[in-house]
């Protein structure tokens, strides 16, 4: 959801000079110049409304609390699940009558990729439909709206560079994103990324570490790596700087103390970045690596590229250092054409892996997807059955495993505090959620040592350890 923002110029990163002042063309009227912003998705989607807030406080436009106060309306959007694109047209439902009060309605991301100019004919009040990959464009877009223009669009896929923004827009004040790869090559045959966001594009090693540097020096302690496939990154420079030497290089910025990276593809995981994580304790002792199915069969159908005994073999390699790395992953249950089965597979893999945390879907079709013209579909009710059991099996798993944890002890970086007196939370770098108790009157963005003094399935229950 969107946040209000006190602007400050010092919580946005990036290399284009502000004024201050709002654009020439700006209506002096109370809403004009104020925008809302809500974001569906993942952690992609939420930096890429910090790019797109940068750009637009930049220019002089102010962000506000409510769709009510704002002049202009952004719904940045998620196509990868079905529910998440149909909630973005309910929401456009919900403010179908603020066209008519003069605001302004727009559609960014990848529903907006992945529909286009479909979304005026499905929502007429909408104006403005813009990709990722047209951002920089937005505050042209939004003049052509301000100059009259009922309808305009941003829809080209740049194959030359990222996606990045001359200003970002940092929510978290200890942690930030940075993306180091746009796109996708791997063509799953479930996925619409490569679609919505177009082929592996790579930044620059020096651009990005430019950026980590000057994150540092502005007190961001935490940098996180983005990228829908992270670990696929090519440096387009002569230097051909690989992923793990980039993580290596990244944890040695002064003033960073931790670096994370998501999402990895287990085709591209390679040995380099385990010893990395092992070698530098900088670099976050926690591996995403969706699996998606248990099922070397199933994985054919998914062209996910790699079999069942392929990503054991990656998860031995990382399991097989000293360094305790924790592992999450993706699965999705009811893939046309699973069967009984193939689930029971994917249950033996959970029990095999253990993993430390699981984010699991229900198969959903999605426009543009080869999937879409597979037989066999699962019926709706025992894709629910199936998730069911795979979550409790799962529940069961991260039960036992925080529960060994009783008696350690954490460093733990602090991001929240509880309305209840003397509680705050955070994350270990291993990603566990900490619920502790302190007496300290400030944490929020301290490394604080927290000892494990009880656990639940999602998180781990503690005391500050002075």
């Amino acid at each position: 959801m969107s946040k209000p923002f006190d602007f400050d110029i010092g919580r946005l990163t990036g290399e284009a000079n502000y004024s201050g002042r709002p654009p020439a063309d700006f209506a002096q009227t109370p809403e004009r110049g104020t925008f809302f912003l809500e974001t569906f998705g993942c952690q992609m989607n939420d930096h890429d409304s910090e790019k797109v807030a940068g750009v637009l406080l930049a220019r002089g436009y102010r962000q506000v609390e409510t769709p009510e106060a704002a002049g202009l309306i952004l719904y940045n959007t998620c196509s990868i699940r079905e529910k998440a694109a149909q909630k973005v047209f309910s929401r456009l439902g919900e403010y179908r009558a603020k066209q008519s009060q003069g605001k302004i309605i727009g559609v960014l991301g990848c529903v907006a990729q992945q529909e286009g100019e479909d979304i005026f004919e499905r929502a007429p009040w909408v104006s403005l439909v813009c990709g990722s990959a047209s951002y920089r464009k937005l505050p042209e877009l939004i003049a052509q709206l301000e100059s009259g223009n009922h309808r305009v669009t941003g829809l080209d896929t740049d194959t030359e560079e990222t996606f990045e923004t001359e200003i970002t827009r940092r929510d978290n004040p200890f942690r930030a994103y940075l993306t180091i790869i746009e796109g996708c090559d791997k063509a799953c045959s479930y996925c619409v990324v490569p679609y919505t966001r177009g082929p592996e594009r790579s930044r620059a090693s020096d651009s990005i570490l430019r950026e980590v540097r000057q994150l540092a020096e502005l007190g961001y302690s935490e940098i996180q790596l983005l990228g829908q496939t992270v670990n696929s990154y090519k440096d387009p420079t002569p230097r051909k700087m690989r992923f793990a030497e980039l993580l290596l290089a990244v944890a040695g910025v002064p003033g960073v103390r931790r670096v994370r990276f998501t999402t990895s593809h287990p085709s591209d995981f390679t040995k380099d970045i385990v010893e990395a994580i092992e070698a530098q304790p900088k670099i976050c002792e926690h591996v995403h690596l969706p699996v998606q199915s248990g099922s070397t069969r199933v994985l054919r159908a998914m062209q996910r590229t790699y079999t069942l005994e392929e990503y054991l073999e990656k998860i031995a390699m990382i399991r097989g250092v000293s360094r305790p790395i924790a592992i999450s992953t993706d699965i999705i249950v009811g893939f046309p054409g699973e069967k009984e089965a193939d689930f029971e597979e994917t249950l033996c893999l959970l029990d095999e892996v253990k993993y430390e945390s699981l984010f699991s879907f229900k198969y959903s079709p999605r426009p543009n997807t080869p999937s879409l013209k597979m037989d066999d579909a699962i019926p709706e009710e025992e894709k629910s059955r199936r998730l069911a059991i795979l979550q409790d099996r799962q529940r069961e798993i991260q039960k036992a495993r925080n529960a060994r944890l009783v008696g350690d002890t954490f460093e733990v970086l602090v991001s929240g505090k509880s309305r209840r007196e003397n509680q705050w939370s955070g994350y270990t770098s291993s990603n566990r959620l900490a619920n502790f108790t302190s007496q300290e009157q400030e944490l929020l963005g301290t490394y604080v040592q927290v000892r494990v003094t009880g656990a639940t399935p999602n998180s781990l229950v503690g005391e500050h350890v002075v």
